[in-house]
């Protein structure tokens, strides 16, 4: 019977089992040695085709890659001519050569109230530098009804008038020739220079307080609104000023200050984080976040202790 034919005993079917494993042993040794002498198996013509396809295409990924990212930037043609910059629109302030973004500045600024009174309000204006101010401005013109009307020499000369002379709510202003503590004058003491309201008044005290105070009176131009013609009314005296700790002050404490912001400010907790404390102003310079105008405006302001 056919049965018969395929009928093992128990010893045979354990000899084929034995057989059946020395065989897999065999054909898995001679695998491992072929790959341990470098050979490979053979792959058909459709892998190795597959394989080369994406092989071409990994290159050509990364090769584009490479590739710096191109974006369109329209070009402007630069023509100078005369222009009142509280009229002029971004497409003028672009052809003078100024750029999208301070441009855009310039046309916020305007439409938040703010005013150009002189060429030199205009040269404080965020993001533009001092030689494109150069530049611009012989081709500045503000018109008349811009500028704030001259005040009359008589009324400067008069004497100051004491409190109770004066109607409710006026404030007497100081003689010419006074000068005045720029650390010291509060609210009420600067509201009687001529030219500083209650409004620049506290705008100048709030911004005493951020500095840390002033170490010359050329800093009143950082403040907006205030022209140079003031500055004639103040002197800065040795006073101690309010310095940063450089190596305790915490991110905000250290970006609040208004001549830091948030880059410079982590740049410095990054260099104590990896390298420890600071020791002078020199490693700050080595900070590519520090320009040499920086370190010198901040150079008063800053302790190392």
């Amino acid at each position: 019977m056919w049965k018969d034919f395929f009928y093992f005993t128990k010893s045979e079917r354990r000899a084929v089992l034995v057989l059946l494993a020395l065989l897999a042993v065999l054909s898995g040794g001679n695998l491992w040695l072929r790959m341990r002498q470098g050979e490979t198996l053979p792959l058909s013509a459709s892998d190795n085709g597959r394989i080369d396809s994406f092989l071409v295409s990994v290159e050509e990924k990364r090769r584009v890659g490479k590739q710096p990212r191109q974006t369109y930037q329209p070009v402007v043609s630069v023509v100078l001519r005369p222009f009142d910059p509280n009229t002029a629109d971004s497409a003028t302030l672009r052809s003078l050569g100024l750029s999208a973004f301070i441009a855009r500045n310039v046309v916020k600024y305007r439409e938040r109230g703010g005013v150009f009174r002189t060429p030199e309000s205009f040269s404080r204006m965020y993001g533009l530098k001092p030689e494109q101010y150069e530049e611009l401005k012989p081709y500045i013109r503000i018109h008349e009804r811009f500028v704030l009307p001259e005040r009359d020499t008589a009324l400067r000369e008069e004497p100051v008038l004491s409190r109770d002379s004066l109607p409710y709510g006026v404030i007497g202003k100081y003689p010419e020739g006074t000068v005045v503590n720029l650390n010291e004058a509060d609210t009420a003491a600067l509201k009687r220079v001529p030219g500083i309201g209650s409004g620049l008044a506290r705008m100048i005290v709030a911004y005493r307080n951020r500095l840390g105070g002033f170490y010359a009176v050329s800093q009143l131009q950082e403040i907006p609104y205030i022209d140079a013609s003031v500055n004639r009314w103040f002197k800065v005296e040795s006073v101690r000023l309010r310095q940063l700790e450089v190596n305790r002050a915490s991110l905000d404490r250290l970006r609040s200050h208004p001549y830091m912001n948030f880059y410079k400010a982590k740049a410095i907790m990054e260099y104590r984080r990896k390298r420890g404390k600071l020791k002078g102003i020199s490693q700050l310079a080595l900070l590519e976040e520090f320009s040499e105008d920086d370190l010198e405006r901040l150079k008063p302001y800053l302790s190392f202790e």
